[in-house]
């Protein structure tokens, strides 16, 4: 059994929230439900969680099915502050979590199902592992959906937004994640970080998933894996109105 985490402040465009009448992703909604409430109900019902702890603003925990997490938390500054809050308040709970779920709550088409299937393809020897969806395998469950896909050597590949994580792993690697966060959007701060030989590969397409593993547990000082041909469902998350209205006609295609 897992604890957890479940950040909830992003936050969309003026556009956007003008058409969904609100600024929040978790709260945008779907079917009669926010896409934190779906996320909740999935997480519970897969049978795999213990306790759920949801990090946001306040119009967050005033939100309907908010209550069925079991900690509300006030969100922090940045995106790890936020996962550090919901593993410090989970760890004061009876029976601290050796290690946690990290699930993002803009994930419209999350079920059981997909969580078990998750779940069950991590090895329990790794510290932190991270969902792998090839493009193929992104288009085939979402035909003609655009989505942001890097090119390696092996093949063309995205990520998803669920993440088991080991609990001292992340508190000893929690300066080094800091620093990738506070320079993820310079490619300048990137290259000082990820090194001159990881880029060129990179560059020259010669990179493979085997090379970054590698790179993030000599950044991270911990073991990590990619867990290649998990459920397309991880990777699709709502940040733009395109996403939305994709989702919209996808849900309502269903028989």
């Amino acid at each position: 059994m897992f604890d957890a985490i479940l950040p909830a402040g992003g936050t969309i465009d003026e556009a956007f929230a003008a058409q969904v009448g609100t600024s929040n992703k978790a709260l945008i909604q779907f079917e009669g439900q926010t896409i934190l409430e779906r996320v909740i109900d999935a997480l519970k019902a897969s049978g795999r969680v213990r306790r759920i702890a949801v990090i946001g603003p306040e119009e967050v925990h005033q939100s309907a099915g908010a209550g069925k997490a079991d900690l509300l938390l006030r969100e922090g500054s940045t995106g790890p502050d936020n996962i550090m809050r919901g593993l410090d308040a989970l760890a004061a709970q009876p029976d601290p979590p050796q290690k946690v779920l990290v699930v993002t709550t803009d994930l419209p088409f999350l079920t059981p199902e997909i969580v078990n299937r998750f779940i069950d393809a991590c090895p329990t020897d790794v510290h932190i592992t991270v969902p792998l969806i090839s493009k193929a395998e992104f288009q085939s469950r979402f035909p003609e959906c655009m989505c942001t896909f890097i090119r390696l050597k092996d093949d063309t590949w995205t990520t998803g937004c669920m993440y088991i994580l080991d609990v001292q792993a992340l508190r000893s690697s929690k300066p080094y994640i800091d620093k990738i966060f506070e320079v993820r959007k310079s490619k300048v701060g990137m290259a000082k970080l990820l090194g001159v030989g990881f880029l060129c590969k990179f560059l020259t397409k010669t990179l493979t998933v085997p090379d970054v593993e590698r790179k993030i547990q000599s950044m991270l000082h911990c073991s990590g894996k990619a867990i290649e041909h998990s459920p397309p469902e991880l990777a699709y998350d709502i940040d733009d109105l395109s996403d939305y209205e994709y989702a919209m006609k996808h849900l309502a295609s269903k028989p």
